[in-house]
């Protein structure tokens, strides 16, 4: 029996637009309803009990809507908060790291890993634990960046100031070492949308690996172990393409105009809500 509620995916913001995007490029028989906090973005700048307590809120209202499992699409969040919030509902929720952290431990080729994120999930140290969980002889090198979120959340993706921001945050990572790093793991949904910048300065010898699609693909088979897949497995015909809802405690047309950059102009209309009058 095909299940066709949605799925909810949330993050602090606009970033998590990369895993949407993944999801219904993987799933596109699949409905989603996306929440971004964008009013109280960026998150990894916060304290953790205040991440917590806005990724609860956000996830009660996705919760409240009849979402059949939910994509915590914001490392932070994650890193923070993903064992607390998975006790909290009886549906399945999915996190962002441990997908990232497998495609980074195959991708490096001379086991030496960078990992760039905000300041709460390098404070975590949760993708080093799961890169190390993988592959125990990866070397990770993690370094905070709290500067390119707020790019992302004002549309600056490219031009001179947020190459020149890239470069400052990321300098860091490329100076002259006996051990460089071969992998370069974008540990903020946001980050994907600055990947052209980022590739650029890494260079060539440098893979760029982020958490999308490795995402997308657990979520796939999360829902179809869980008896949960829009398809279903008997039916000749292919199930209808899922529709999409979006929204945003932000400014609605801010965050239409940098969601219509990744999914075109078919993009749906945004609608803002307030979480002070949540439904629980």
């Amino acid at each position: 029996m095909a299940d066709r509620r949605p799925i909810g995916v949330f993050d602090s913001g606009v970033g998590g637009l990369t895993v949407l995007r993944e999801i219904v490029r993987r799933s596109p028989a699949e409905s989603t309803m996306y929440l971004g906090d964008n009013a109280r973005a960026p998150y990894g700048v916060r304290s953790d009990d205040d991440v917590l307590a806005f990724s609860t809120e956000c996830l009660d209202r996705l919760a409240d809507h009849d979402v059949k499992a939910i994509v915590v699409a914001c490392n932070t969040s994650t890193a923070v908060g993903i064992v607390s919030l998975r006790r909290r509902y009886d549906i399945p929720i999915l996190g962002v790291i441990r997908p990232g952290a497998t495609a980074a431990a195959l991708a490096t080729r001379d086991g030496h890993v960078g990992v760039i994120a905000t300041p709460a999930t390098i404070r975590s140290h949760a993708y080093l634990r799961a890169i190390n969980d993988e592959d125990p002889g990866v070397q990770v090198i993690e370094h905070a960046t709290p500067t390119l979120v707020p790019f992302v959340e004002a549309g600056d993706l490219s031009g001179p100031a947020a190459e020149a921001a890239v470069a400052d945050a990321l300098a860091p990572l490329f100076v002259p070492s006996d051990t460089p790093i071969d992998t370069l793991l974008l540990g903020c949904t946001h980050y994907p949308l600055l990947r052209p910048i980022i590739a650029a300065l890494a260079g060539p010898q440098v893979a760029i690996v982020d958490s999308a699609t490795a995402t997308a693909s657990a979520l796939a088979e999360l829902l179809d172990v869980n008896g949960l897949s829009s398809r279903d497995p008997w039916a000749e015909d292919p199930a209808p393409s899922g529709t999409h809802v979006q929204l945003t405690t932000g400014d609605p047309d801010t965050f239409h105009v940098l969601a219509s950059r990744l999914f075109g102009s078919a993009f749906p209309d945004v609608e803002r809500i307030d979480l002070a009058v949540a439904a629980r």
